[in-house]
């Protein structure tokens, strides 16, 4: 459960990404657009920090790679 909402908050901060690229060429640096959707995307960044301490705190995430025991 925990790791699909991390892939969701990527895809949604990937499409903020693209979206305001898409509002920044088109309305030509005149609109808000763009820094609505640069809060959105550093809202979701927080939240994927927050969901990523929240997995490693419980154990439902964890470090598996062979060079760190």
């Amino acid at each position: 459960m925990l790791k699909s909402l991390i892939a969701i908050v990527i895809i949604l901060i990937f499409l903020s990404l693209f979206s305001s690229l898409f509002f920044l060429f088109k309305d030509q640096g005149q609109g808000r657009r763009s820094v609505y959707s640069l809060g959105f995307r550093v809202t979701m960044a927080g939240l994927l920090l927050i969901l990523v301490s929240y997995g490693l705190y419980t154990g439902e995430l964890g470090n598996t790679v062979p060079w760190g025991s």
